[in-house]
């Protein structure tokens, strides 16, 4: 995959040399996030809305709400920024000043409009329920035409991007590393638990490999 030209707009700046700008390094982050958050603004007020998203090549999908001010905002051709955030641990140094976190995270640049062909939003559909979980589009009933129109789908050109990553133990200085302080890494990985069947389910439908072993 190509890199993203490195502008003004997607340039990281607070420790540059975290910078990453190619597609191989910002989609693998995009695509293991199960939440974007979409920022906008009208009139001079911002707006950051939480949504579920998926990737299908250069196009980002998110769910929409019809009647919506970021779907307005988004239809009339504005532009918006998408970020995702994976947090993998706790940094703690030996001073409060180095003390941070590792994670990977990744901010986008895109413009957009409502999907409104039914086989494009259904194709849409199928990626944002398989982002979820793989496998599920399958076994689950798909969705019917009329579920199908009420069902907001927003499609957005990622024209420009950039990941961020921290990685590793702490930064302390030279001078500090002698201090009798514990310094190191709280891993936080996110570890699926048991999965827990619905109770109105009164058949005995067996549980599927990829509910069982669900993993991001």
């Amino acid at each position: 995959m190509s890199d993203f030209e490195l502008t003004g707009r997607n340039e990281v700046r607070r420790y540059a040399k975290r910078g990453k700008y190619d597609r191989d390094t910002i989609y693998p982050i995009l695509d293991e996030a199960l939440i974007c958050h979409v920022g906008f603004a009208i009139d001079g007020q911002p707006y950051v809305i939480p949504t579920i998203h998926a990737r299908m090549g250069d196009e980002l999908l998110i769910h929409g709400l019809k009647g919506g001010r970021m779907l307005e905002h988004i239809n009339a051709g504005n532009p918006v920024c998408v970020t995702v955030t994976l947090l993998d641990g706790l940094v703690m140094a030996r001073t409060v000043f180095n003390h941070s976190m590792n994670y990977r995270s990744a901010v986008l640049f895109c413009r957009g409009a409502t999907i409104e062909d039914p086989a494009h939003k259904l194709a849409a559909m199928e990626r944002l329920t398989e982002h979820i979980a793989r496998g599920r589009w399958a076994e689950a009933r798909q969705p019917n035409a009329k579920e199908i129109k009420v069902t907001t789908v927003i499609a957005l050109e990622i024209e420009s991007a950039s990941a961020k990553i921290r990685q590793g133990p702490p930064g302390d200085d030279e001078e500090d590393l002698a201090l009798p302080v514990w310094a190191g890494v709280i891993p936080l990985p996110v570890v699926p638990q048991a999965p827990e069947r619905d109770p109105k389910q009164t058949e005995d439908v067996p549980m599927p490999d990829y509910i069982a072993h669900y993993r991001r």
